[in-house]
């Protein structure tokens, strides 16, 4: 049961490479997936979307070859490129389908450009900073229902968690020493849960 997620992953990865030139289809599942944020969390980022399947084993290849690092490009840090991204993405579909009739590549040409970043810097400056698709996850995401989520009672501030995940969506609180999840971020890959040393983190529904 510990690799279903990595099946799933790989599953619609096979079915990106079979409909990859079907946009309407692939916008259809991402609304769906929006709707969806809003009860489970950011399931699509965590095991839909192909860029994410690419980017985990980039990660470890960059980290093999000593090559990953810590900095962010400065130009990214407002975080407004990901929104700008996201209009120039769906403009140029919408331009190039109703005057040319031409499907632009943007799913391969965003597939690319999430390994290329992801062999220079951490999974969480593609996903937060430039992904045009995770920012309309952010949104969604921070209502959802149900969500990975620390036990503050029972969470010892190791910080394990923090370190494991990929898109900053741990933080550990300086002055508790309590981890705490950002739903918004988080893309619910359980990686935070399989790490906990006290197991305190486990996906339930999150009171508000």
């Amino acid at each position: 049961m510990k690799n279903i997620g990595n099946i799933i992953r790989i599953g619609f990865l096979f079915l990106f490479l079979l409909v990859k030139g079907k946009i309407a289809f692939w916008l259809i599942l991402y609304g769906i997936s929006l709707i969806a944020a809003i009860v489970f969390g950011r399931i699509y980022c965590g095991y839909i979307c192909p860029m994410n399947t690419l980017m985990i084993p980039t990660e470890l290849l960059s980290k093999k070859l000593g090559i990953q690092t810590e900095n962010r490009p400065k130009w990214l840090k407002d975080g407004y490129f990901t929104w700008i991204a996201l209009i120039f993405s769906v403009a140029g579909m919408l331009f190039f389908k109703r005057f040319l009739n031409i499907n632009i590549p943007v799913l391969p040409f965003w597939l690319a450009v999430s390994v290329i970043v992801t062999l220079k810097y951490k999974p969480a400056v593609f996903h937060n900073l430039i992904c045009p698709f995770g920012a309309l996850q952010r949104v969604f995401g921070r209502f959802a229902k149900y969500s990975e989520t620390v036990e503050q009672e029972s969470c010892i501030g190791c910080g394990i968690c923090e370190r494991v995940c990929g898109n900053d969506a741990v933080k550990v609180s300086e002055a508790a020493k309590k981890a705490a999840i950002d739903p918004a971020l988080c893309c619910q890959c359980t990686n935070c849960q399989k790490s906990c040393p006290v197991t305190a983190i486990h996906y339930r529904f999150k009171p508000r």
